[in-house]
């Protein structure tokens, strides 16, 4: 599971699927692209739904890195999703990689996007919810040595004064990796009011509140052969800004296993959700999936899953049919 440094700086800095095309490299500079598709037959937990062909993943991304010396890297990205018909901007950030780890600031994903042992395509029951994990105006840093590895990121939201801090520190020794995610957001989907412009620049002033959110998530994953073992348990509060009081307090547990015989994976996860403030809801989840690797780039899967919903919300079962490809 070791990267080297330079790998790193891309591939870790930017959240997205990994590089697949060479568009440059050359004069110590070297430019990758990369993008995914994804298409489903879909019938989820929604009660009365019928089934649907669901769009579940259309992206592109282009990462570059510059050798400004022998330990400095200059690394860079931009991507875009395109799930609906609308061309969405989601990454956009320049920095610094070396021996020191990788620095980003810009449009990114925050570190706590990369929580979760899930197994699921999607009927899992989720995974801990951060409720925002990416941001404009995101500051982060990565460090990977194979074995240590820690990450802290930081997103300020100037218009809504939504600021959201959180990290992550994790071990790796033979085929077992343990780490824990932190989150602290305050003011998360507080909403802001534009009154005209000043010389073409709108005035926003504070709105809604939003939610502040709190919470932690620990996990851990076992590969042994064929063998992959995972668990994880976290929490995570949600208070009204303005008031303070509690909206949601949630625990979560998932434990999941799978066993992969050639290019075709099984997986089996069990989830358990437990909200203490909601009448003390609570979900049981389970899901299976089998996974066909028909090309390095192109994997096929079928899932089943059954939910029971305390205040029966959601239907029993769902399952989903897909093609994924990736370049």
């Amino acid at each position: 599971m070791k990267k080297t440094l330079l790998a790193l700086a891309v591939l870790t800095a930017a959240g997205s699927a990994n590089a697949g095309i060479n568009l440059y490299d050359a004069n110590g500079v070297k430019v990758d692209l990369s993008g995914a598709a994804e298409v489903q037959l879909y019938d989820g937990f929604e009660k009365h739904a019928d089934s649907t062909i669901r769009l579940d993943d259309g992206d592109l991304a282009l990462h570059a890195t510059v050798a400004v010396s022998d330990n400095l890297n200059v690394v860079s990205g931009t991507a875009f999703k395109y799930e609906n018909r609308d061309l969405q901007n989601y990454e956009l950030w320049t920095g610094f990689s070396g021996e020191f780890g990788t620095i980003t600031i810009g449009r990114q994903l925050l570190v706590s996007d990369d929580s979760g042992i899930g197994k699921d395509y999607e009927l899992g029951a989720g995974q801990i919810d951060f409720a925002q994990t990416e941001g404009d105006r995101v500051a982060k840093y990565v460090y990977d040595n194979g074995t240590f590895y820690t990450a802290v990121s930081h997103e300020m939201d100037t218009d809504h004064s939504t600021t959201i801090t959180d990290g992550r520190v994790g071990f790796r020794t033979g085929g077992l990796d343990v780490r824990a995610y932190g989150y602290d957001g305050k003011r998360i989907s507080a909403e802001g009011f534009t009154l005209g412009n000043n010389n073409g620049t709108p005035i926003i002033i504070p709105g809604k509140a939003g939610e502040d959110v709190s919470g932690y998530n620990l996990e851990a994953e076992y590969a042994m052969g064929a063998v992959n073992l995972a668990a994880s348990f976290g929490q995570v509060e949600y208070k009204a800004a303005d008031t303070k009081e509690t909206n949601k307090n949630i625990d979560l547990y998932e434990i999941n296993g799978s066993y992969t015989i050639d290019k075709t994976t099984l997986a089996l996860g069990y989830v358990r959700g437990e909200d203490k403030v909601d009448d003390g809801n609570v979900i049981n989840n389970v899901y299976a999936n089998v996974t066909q690797q028909l090309h390095s780039n192109v994997r096929a899967y079928l899932e089943l899953g059954y939910s029971d919903d305390k205040k029966d919300e959601l239907e029993d079962f769902g399952y989903v049919a897909g093609l994924e490809v990736k370049f």
